[in-house]
């Protein structure tokens, strides 16, 4: 195989890392120097030198490999130097090499063929920390903070994944390693990511897992198991009664069958946020910061900061911000407060809820006997009335709930302001904005415009009101296609990996907990639930709808319009509210919000929600 190696300026510095298949199997590593890359902010140099002993890696098997083999593999050696007189954030991550690709050649003179992200793993370990995964997990491998001539030695192995066939012999990966640094972390406020995440609180039956590629396996809660900086939010499932017990006493790698999946659920830390104006207070748009290549909009809007913070914290500023200010006015979400209580962060149904028979008409309609389930590629749970989505959600962790969930997870159907905290992370570096395979326009969650409302379907860009409807591509699809993009299935999720929330842009609208003044409409309650389970606001007007001011983290009057999604406000005629829109809206997104009535309807669903005391 022939590559081009002429080395070129371009604009950040990277390592390339080739995986050439084809009898005797070698990656080769080396080093491309690149000018600087223009961020608005001075961040000194960065320098990767590599101490190269041998002309590259050789892989000691050419056939899918187990993970503790790859581990033992000979490593390749290098080490990150800060050359710069601050402390700098970074991140070090694995693009395509789009030149590289274009010049590769086979023997025979024909095109190489290239490996599907899934059948590469990695395990990469920088001083004292160790990075394990899959490059279809997240094309970030590490990120933190160095600090001012510090020298970090590092160690990268790679390996095929087991679950690889033999089509992937002959096949190519052809990739680089990027290194990003910004001197934010001089900032008092910064926070330092992952490191600052609240560790999700877990049931006795629920499981934490991680995706190999293939399947959801079981993973080490003490070990990589999440990971915000590179968008892998830690996900964790329940499964059936009689399969509870096997797989806890299984071994850290094995396959959760889907089969045996009941509940699917993504955690959402405790977090402060403030939204920049870059623009002097005309607008609050975000900051356009590293991730967004134009000025931010309300058609491209740009980063929403993001502080994660422990229960003893709890932030009460506007959640404003002049862009040319060091970032402040943080503010904790209501969504974080549960019935009085101080929480470290919340569950997520992973998907929109389906039900214990997805045959039944409408996915379950309003038969409450019906149990919920969250799994992808089934359908949704729909023309259900609110009262009914309030009684079946809060059955979930009821006395004898078939799930084996306590009472303390306080199971209930999503409220407004839950939405807004999904929504705003995913606008952040954390969520799909600050995930580097997508760029432009392709940071918007991508729509699931399955006319069947089948859950975790992508269209695979941002539909802008094509009507081409149906399931284009699954919820797991990070495989490259024939235009050479990835990321299609994933890039409906709220982190642009397969550890996000999906279906909040399309599929089914979601009727969300939030009410006008008490206003019982057609919901089918007899009388409003405890105040607890619903958010309350007093004015039809977006701007003073909580009790003449305006209701920060509810994803309303501080988001209304961005991407150009549709908004419009609850009142007495429609009195509860819906996000999302639904397959067929060209307004259809994340930031969306409407009124509706409250009764069941063909096209309506909704999302669960558990917030533990700790």
């Amino acid at each position: 195989m022939k590559l081009n190696k002429e080395k070129k300026i371009i604009i950040v510095l990277v390592i390339v890392i080739i995986l050439l298949l084809v009898g005797m199997s070698y990656a080769w590593l080396y080093v491309i120097k690149y000018g600087e890359k223009d961020m608005n902010i001075v961040v000194g140099d960065i320098e990767l030198v590599l101490n190269e002993t041998n002309e590259g890696i050789q892989l000691v098997n050419t056939i899918p490999t187990y993970d503790d083999e790859g581990k033992a593999g000979e490593p390749y050696t290098f080490t990150l130097k800060n050359n710069s007189a601050i402390p700098l954030y970074y991140t070090l991550g694995v693009v395509d090499d789009e030149e590289a690709i274009s010049a590769c050649e086979t023997d025979s003179g024909g095109s190489c063929e290239l490996l599907d992200s899934r059948d590469v793993r990695y395990e990469l370990k920088m001083g004292d920390r160790t990075f394990t995964g899959t490059l279809s997990d997240s094309y970030i491998m590490s990120y933190g903070i160095i600090d001012a001539d510090e020298e970090v030695d590092c160690e990268l192995r790679i390996w095929l994944n087991i679950n690889a066939n033999n089509e992937a012999i002959g096949k190519v990966f052809l990739g680089k390693l990027k290194v990003f640094a910004s001197q934010q972390v001089a900032d008092a406020d910064f926070d330092q990511g992952t490191d600052n995440v609240n560790a999700p609180v877990m049931d006795d039956n629920m499981i934490a897992v991680k995706h190999d590629g293939y399947n959801w396996v079981k993973t080490d809660t003490a070990n990589n198991w999440y990971n915000y900086d590179m968008g892998i939010w830690a996900n964790a499932v329940t499964v059936k009664s009689d399969k509870l017990a096997e797989y806890q006493s299984a071994a850290v790698g094995t396959t959760i069958n889907m089969d045996d999946i009941e509940t699917m659920w993504v955690w959402i830390p405790r977090y402060s946020y403030t939204i920049a104006s870059e623009n002097g207070g005309a607008s609050y748009y975000g900051k356009k910061g590293i991730y967004l290549d134009t000025t931010p909009s309300a058609s491209r809007p740009g980063e929403i900061d993001i502080k994660f913070i422990d229960t003893n914290t709890k932030d009460t500023g506007n959640a404003k911000y002049l862009a040319t200010e060091t970032p402040k006015n943080y503010r904790t979400p209501d969504a974080f407060t549960y019935d009085g209580e101080e929480l470290p962060g919340i569950w997520v149904g992973k998907f929109e809820t389906s039900s214990s028979n997805p045959l039944a008409s409408f996915g379950g309609s309003n038969d409450t006997t019906l149990d919920p389930m969250i799994k992808p590629n089934v359908t949704s749970w729909r023309n259900i009335y609110v009262s009914n989505i309030h009684t079946v959600a809060t059955k979930v962790s009821a006395a004898g709930n078939r799930y084996g969930f306590s009472e303390s997870m306080n199971s209930h159907a999503m409220k407004n302001s839950e939405w807004g905290v999904v929504a705003y992370l995913s606008q952040s570096r954390y969520g799909k904005l600050g995930n580097e395979n997508f760029a432009g326009a392709d940071k918007e969650i991508y729509q699931n415009k399955s006319d069947s409302y089948i859950t975790g379907c992508s269209y695979g860009i941002p539909s802008n009101g094509n009507t081409d409807y149906g399931c284009q591509y699954t919820y797991d699809n990070n495989v490259r296609d024939e235009t050479g993009l990835t990321g299609k299935g994933v890039g409906a999720s709220t982190t642009g990996t397969i550890y996000g929330v999906y279906d909040m842009s399309g599929g089914a609208w979601e009727y969300v907990i939030g009410n006008y003044n008490d206003t019982i409409g057609s919901s089918g309650f007899s009388s409003m639930p405890e105040s607890k389970y619903y958010d309350k606001y007093t004015s039809s007007t977006v701007s003073t709808a909580c009790n003449g001011g305006e209701c920060l983290s509810h994803g309303l009057s501080e988001t209304a319009g961005w991407y150009s999604d549709y908004q419009n406000m609850i009142d007495a005629e429609f009195p509860w509210f819906g996000r999302g829109g639904d397959y067929a809206n060209i307004n259809a997104g994340v930031f969306y919000f409407n009124s509706y009535n409250g009764s069941a309807g063909s096209g309506r669903s909704f999302r669960l929600v558990m917030s533990p005391n700790m």
